[in-house]
């Protein structure tokens, strides 16, 4: 993380995530990073396919010569770019983890910019994770950014940062847990004479009935 931005508002989530996966949507105050709401963003995952830019703060827009709130993240980048992200978008998903990549953004007549960008997990909808905080920063802001539309990107570098150094310790139990089959999801326990039975609900099967 090079760029102030960058680094301020890592600091803030960091600080609210208080040790957990990822913070709640609304445990985001903006107050609190109010001096870089112009250069914040929050993404909307609608599928693996749709992070939809719900927020795009006034310097994106105004540097990008263009509105990004409804856009699609992913429709910005060409392949191999598009696998690369969605692959760090999977794993910070799951995880806990943080990305941070940089960006050449080029305009129609061959100018180009260079940014740097972050994207960090907030659980919301139903507890799940499918909001991203992040910021966009120009890294070195070229006079004549903001009177030509940023049309086509390439991506210069990604990484994941684990902020406790490691995949979260929630994210690496639900790893070795093994996944109950769906009919073991339908069963309780039952104790009987110091002994215990996984008894499936629904009534006998085929065959239960063949050994009565």
């Amino acid at each position: 993380m090079k760029h102030r931005t960058t680094q301020i508002i890592y600091s803030y989530w960091n600080e609210v995530r208080q040790g957990r996966l990822a913070p709640r949507r609304f445990d985001i105050e903006p107050a609190r990073i109010a001096g870089i709401l112009a250069e914040t963003t929050i993404l909307e995952q609608a599928d693996d396919h749709t992070y939809r830019f719900r927020l795009a703060g006034t310097r994106i827009t105004e540097q990008f010569g263009t509105e990004l709130r409804g856009r699609n993240f992913l429709e910005l980048w060409p392949e191999p770019d598009l696998a690369n992200l969605q692959h760090h978008l999977a794993a910070m998903k799951a995880n806990g983890g943080v990305l941070v990549f940089t960006f050449e953004a080029e305009t129609a007549s061959g100018r180009t910019a260079v940014f740097e960008s972050i994207l960090m997990p907030l659980v919301h909808t139903a507890d799940v994770i499918d909001r991203f905080l992040g910021a966009i920063s120009c890294s070195s802001s070229p006079i004549w950014l903001g009177s030509q539309t940023l049309e086509r990107f390439r991506l210069l570098s990604a990484d994941t940062i684990w902020p406790d150094g490691r995949p979260h310790a929630i994210a690496e139990r639900l790893a070795r847990t093994p996944a109950l089959s769906p009919q073991s999801q339908n069963s309780r326990i039952v104790s009987l004479d110091r002994r215990r039975f996984r008894v499936f609900d629904g009534g006998r099967g085929p065959l239960d009935q063949g050994n009565r």
